[in-house]
């Protein structure tokens, strides 16, 4: 008698803790309203609480609770369809009596799987998910869902009963995630041409899951089912982040299987690169530094830094010759690359590299401004600034600018101050690029087309024959990046940076 006793003390704890919130939710599903499930669920508890008071211990104490519950509920049910028959005549069938059908929702509280069904909802399509979550969750009935859907009664119920047998397969599956799910990996990116008004692609391509579907989905198509199980995200989220990242042109997308648009540069093609650059980097560097000095010294009409001085005005100078060079002795490249066109106006092309873990030289990006205005004026805007990647210089300028700051900063460089906003110069004196000095000046390199070239004949020479030199250099490591010689000129001493160094390096605009 006693440890008939304690078993039913030890049983009424469990159905308390374990049993009340679930058969409360029970309840909710079938009355869809809050106040009679509670009352139902106070009903049904009463009955059990009764029963192990009396000494009952069922063999199946789980089974034993939901049968109560399911017939405490057709109880109900019956005795509710009376009530109102009598006052509208309404039909049994408005209200829900139990189903002897497996039920999908109450097989999981039976065997208390709450949480393998939400697992389940998140990776179920949006065709199915949609019905289930408007049944089960927000207790719609079918035909309810069928009007809110726009769709016939009979394909509700077809999909509902569909819907039960995906679950019920995906919850007796072990399901495993990939990798990325939980050691996620990091890439970094080169842009060529003009980014979007929104940013893009920087605003976009830096985000630590769009990296992960980018590596996930490069030259290997998947589904958006398959990228949600290897990244573990929710197939509802990651269906909404793909058709985002096809519309902004990151992600293509033939029938329902989803491929990165732009190529990522593996570990193994890197360090082939890699090799090969280090090999010509000093005596590369060496000649373009050369180059740009003897060019400034014995004539630089074309470049103005006043307002910056040479020191700071060289970071500019040698990653936009470094460009030149490099694309004017790639054979295989126009100088007029056309890019092509993106969302908000951009133009431009993107390239992924996967991390690696050697020493490689910091990063050298670009963002900035190219258009033509179309009013009046019909002013060309090429505004650049380089990104560094050393000394984390690159955070301490903005991703992008708008078109007003950029059209503000081309009127300013060209003594137009009086013409321009205020709250545009506001921002640009906080970013840096113009500079309050009594006076409103730029705080950039300004190339001007229109000075006139004056080099004598010697230093022509030098300057050509300096050309061919880095042109051969050029064809030894044809794919060498900026960062090669960042680095190489920072280690001879010919670039400087210290805290007195603006934040504006590497910023450049052409009149």
């Amino acid at each position: 008698m006693q440890e008939t006793n304690e078993t039913c003390n030890r049983l009424m704890g469990e159905f308390v803790e374990n049993y009340m919130e679930k058969l409360f939710y029970f309840c909710l599903k079938k009355t869809g309203n809050h106040i009679e499930s509670e009352d139902l669920t106070q009903d049904i508890a009463l009955q059990i609480i009764t029963a192990l008071n009396k000494g009952t211990i069922p063999t199946s104490f789980s089974a034993w609770v939901w049968q109560i519950a399911r017939n405490r509920y057709s109880v109900w049910a019956k005795e509710k369809h009376k009530r109102n028959e009598s006052v509208t005549g309404s039909d049994i069938g408005d209200y829900e009596i139990e189903d002897e059908s497996d039920n999908i929702l109450d097989e999981t509280i039976h065997t208390e799987q709450l949480a393998l069904l939400r697992r389940e909802l998140a990776f179920i399509k949006s065709d199915y998910r949609n019905i289930v979550v408007a049944y089960y969750i927000e207790n719609k009935s079918v035909r309810e869902i069928a009007e809110l859907l726009s769709l016939p009664t009979n394909t509700v119920k077809s999909r509902l009963l569909r819907a039960r047998e995906i679950l019920k397969e995906g919850m007796d599956m072990a399901r495993e995630f990939g990798k990325r799910s939980y050691n996620p990996e990091n890439i970094f990116f080169s842009k060529n041409g003009r980014d979007g008004k929104n940013g893009q692609p920087w605003t976009i391509v830096n985000h630590m899951l769009y990296k992960n579907i980018f590596l996930e989905a490069y030259e290997n198509p998947q589904t958006a089912e398959e990228l949600s199980l290897e990244l573990g995200i929710a197939l509802p989220y990651m269906e909404d982040e793909l058709e985002y990242l096809v519309r902004e042109q990151l992600m293509t997308k033939t029938a329902n299987k989803y491929q990165t648009a732009f190529p990522i540069i593996s570990r193994e093609e890197q360090r082939k690169k890699h090799e090969a650059n280090i090999k010509v980097q000093k005596a590369l560097t060496d000649k373009i530094c050369e180059l740009i000095d003897i060019y400034i010294r014995e004539d630089g009409s074309k470049i103005n830094f006043d307002h910056i001085g040479y020191e700071a005005a060289k970071w500019a100078l040698i990653v936009r010759a470094f460009d030149y060079l490099q694309l004017s002795h790639n054979k295989n490249e126009s100088l007029e690359t056309p890019y092509p066109q993106r969302p908000n106006e951009g133009a431009w092309v993107l390239t992924g590299f996967e991390t690696v873990n050697w020493d490689t030289p910091q990063f050298v990006g670009r963002h900035g401004y190219m258009t033509y205005d179309d009013d009046e004026i019909n002013n060309y805007i090429d505004f650049w600034q380089f990104k560094f990647g050393f000394n984390n210089i690159c955070e301490k300028t903005p991703d992008y600018i708008t078109y007003d700051e950029a059209y503000t900063l081309w009127l300013a460089c060209h003594g137009r101050i009086t013409e321009c906003e205020d709250r545009h110069i506001e921002k640009l004196l906080e970013y840096g690029y113009l500079k309050n000095y009594g006076a409103i000046v730029p705080s950039i390199v300004i190339f001007d087309e229109n000075a006139e070239i004056t080099l004598n004949y010697e230093a022509s020479e030098k300057l050509t024959s300096l050309n061919r030199e880095i042109g051969i250099l050029l064809n030894q490591a044809p794919e060498i990046s900026r960062g090669y010689v960042v680095e190489q000129a920072l280690h001879n001493g010919w670039l400087k940076y210290d805290d007195n160094t603006i934040n504006t390096i590497g910023a450049y605009i052409y009149l």
